[in-house]
């Protein structure tokens, strides 16, 4: 059991903090890393109301002897530095000796602990300007602490705190790094009476990362273990088929601390090149393993950050330990045939069923109903007493009123436009909208090029080349747009569980009013996950999990409310997502419905991204390249 002293007035100047407890989050972040530093190998921490009222941690450490315990509340007192020469190989988590006393100035504290090899313990009381109060207690061996009432002195940093949700998930985050970066302790965390982590402390990795993520994000994982010179690297990355949006769970710990490391992270995404798409962001959890004099951790208040003393070993080591893994681990993505939904028109009877109709007679055969436009299938012979009515709902058809559509069997044929009713008013006229068809014209699709433009010949004079993805896009972003508040929806099949940092697991649930607008229904499933119960009706199921991992992203990164032109970026993800793509394969029937859209909406003429959704080709340009203008 170390002596708790307080540093001399040079040292503790060197010490770079200076850092106040500013959340309820950084109280359980001090606390946790200071039963770690203790040996602990079970930890537990309550809290209620975000921890603004109610914070409890509980471990099974080494505890503290009775005359250090009023020492451990003063100013750069610890046990884990003694001298200057030990600021250059730290080996454990706290080492500033100022948490306790932070703590103690803008909170009521109550610690109860009591020391190995002590027959009892005690139990410690301050709090503000409070007399500091000790007694002996019964306890176990280890440490407790409470911190009731944060910032019951200072109202003023009171008001900067968020709703207890978002102060919640923020210590839920400090802990699920804790959990993942020391697999070997237990740790258990009880919110507002209910448990939402509890990690085995099994020292497996593989555990503390189910524990803390989630099946559907754990099992899609490849194992890394690596060690290039004097650094080791082990742990787990996604393949390349499970790349997020964003960079949110790429997690990185050196010597079992959690860190925010530029170098790594840059090792990391080179190391996908080519194996991702751009835009897309490979997921880790990554352990370092160096000499402790190879790493300054007292660079950074919080000690996120890290400085290396030469930063190219620690990048050559995780840019060659995730390409060993990529190379021995990811595996061909495998196409699985689902069985299409039934239709309620279209039930598919087992062939040990056995049907009795009215007339009395038995019918073994397997009996198939399908919609007249599925692929034909071979139907057993039923008896006469059974009439088969066979209800179809075929795919609307959107046919333009001024294209013609060209077929081998028949010539072209003109469709004269809907006469306009005398009663209704004139257009307003678009300064920037391209001359009308003429009267005596019919615009016709001509084709596609490269898959991506469809081709109009618009009048006698000019053709149109329409990029299909961007116009697409922009009409569906107007549409979901025009819907604001009722964006029509589809409740999914099977709700699709999405695995969240905590930044944005809070932002996506205190949005859930903004998401139902743009046509998301989310329920939160705990453990930084939710469901996507229903989706916009242009998006399927994986295109929504994708949509709301995207969308939580960007919702995290603002802390104040969500305003109209928030809503607009999300509209515009969703539209892109459900655009057809440049390169897909389009029916020539979707062509010119879209044609024809894009014409009946003469506002449209760029994508939400500013780029034209359609350029005009003038007959004398084209007679110029062939000498005939």
């Amino acid at each position: 059991m170390p002596k708790i002293r307080v540093l001399d007035k040079q040292v503790a100047e060197l010490i770079a903090a200076g850092e106040v407890v500013e959340r309820p989050s950084a109280v359980i972040k001090e606390l946790v890393e200071n039963s770690v530093d203790a040996g602990a190998t079970v930890i537990t921490v309550e809290i209620r109301r975000g921890g603004v009222t109610y914070m409890r941690v509980t471990d099974n450490g080494c505890g503290i002897a009775p005359e250090d315990v009023p020492v451990a509340f003063l100013r750069h007192a610890t046990s884990k530095v003694s001298g200057q020469e030990d600021l250059n190989a730290i080996g454990t988590l706290g080492f500033r000796g100022e948490a306790l006393a932070s703590i103690s100035a803008v909170a009521h504290v109550e610690l109860f602990t009591r020391a190995v090899g002590e027959p009892v313990g005690v139990r410690y009381a301050c709090g503000g300007e409070e007399e500091p109060v000790l007694t002996e207690a019964g306890c176990p061996q280890g440490t407790t602490i409470v911190v009731r009432d944060l910032f019951f002195n200072t109202p003023a940093r009171m008001k900067f705190l968020k709703k207890d949700v978002t102060e919640g998930n923020s210590v839920a985050g400090i802990l699920d790094k804790l959990a993942m970066s020391h697999p070997e302790i237990s740790i258990r965390f009880i919110r507002d009476g209910r448990e939402q982590l509890h990690s085995p402390g099994d020292s497996k990795l593989s555990s503390a990362v189910y524990a803390v993520c989630g099946r559907e994000f754990s099992s899609a994982l490849i194992p890394v273990d690596y060690q290039l010179g004097h650094v080791k690297v082990e742990g787990f990355i996604s393949a390349p088929a499970g790349s997020r949006p964003n960079r949110s769970m790429q997690n990185f710990f050196i010597n079992g601390r959690f860190i925010r490391s530029r170098t790594a992270m840059a090792a990391l995404e080179e190391a996908y090149k080519g194996s991702i798409m751009a835009g897309k962001f490979p997921a880790c959890v990554l352990h370092m393993q160096v000499a402790p004099e190879a790493v300054d951790v007292n660079v950074h208040p919080a000690k996120l950050e890290v400085r290396f003393v030469n930063e190219r070993p620690i990048f050559d080591a995780v840019y060659h330990a995730v390409r060993s893994a990529l190379n021995a681990g990811d595996r061909p993505k495998e196409m699985e045939l689902k069985k299409p939904p039934v239709s309620p028109y279209a039930p598919v009877l087992e062939k040990k069923e056995q049907l009795t109709f009215t007339g009395g007679k038995s019918f073994d055969q397997p009996l198939f109903l399908h919609d007249s436009g599925a692929r034909e299938q071979r139907e057993p012979e039923l008896p006469k007493e059974i009439e088969r009515v066979f209800e179809t709902e075929p795919r609307p058809v959107f046919r333009p009123r001024n294209v013609v559509i060209e077929t081998e069997a028949k010539p072209r044929a003109r469709i004269e436009p809907e006469p306009v009713p005398e009663a209704a008013p004139p257009p307003v006229p678009e300064p920037e909208r391209p001359e009308p068809i003429a009267a005596d014209f019919s615009s016709r699709i001509i084709g596609e090029a490269f898959g991506t433009y469809i081709i109009v010949e618009y009048s006698p004079d000019k053709l149109m080349l329409i990029d299909k993805h961007a116009a697409h896009e922009r009409l569906l972003y107007e549409r979901l747009k025009a819907s604001r508040g009722g964006c029509e929806a589809q409740t999914l099949l099977e709700p699709v569980a999405v695995s969240l940092d905590m930044e944005e697991y809070s932002a996506v649930l205190a949005h859930e009013k903004e998401l139902s607008e743009a046509g998301f229904e989310v329920s939160d499933f705990g453990s930084g996950t939710v469901l996507v119960r229903s989706a916009p009706l242009l998006l399927d199921g994986g295109d929504a999990a994708a949509a709301v991992m995207e969308i939580a992203g960007y919702l995290a990164g603002f802390k104040t409310e969500i305003t109209t032109e928030h809503m607009d970026w999300i509209y515009h993800n969703v539209a892109c997502r459900a655009a057809i793509k440049a390169g897909d394969h389009t029916s020539r029937q979707e062509l010119i419905s879209l044609a024809e859209e894009l014409e009946r909406n003469p506002q449209v003429r760029y994508c939400p991204h500013g780029r034209p959704v359609y350029v005009m080709l003038g007959r004398r340009e084209i007679e110029k390249q062939f000498g005939r203008a």
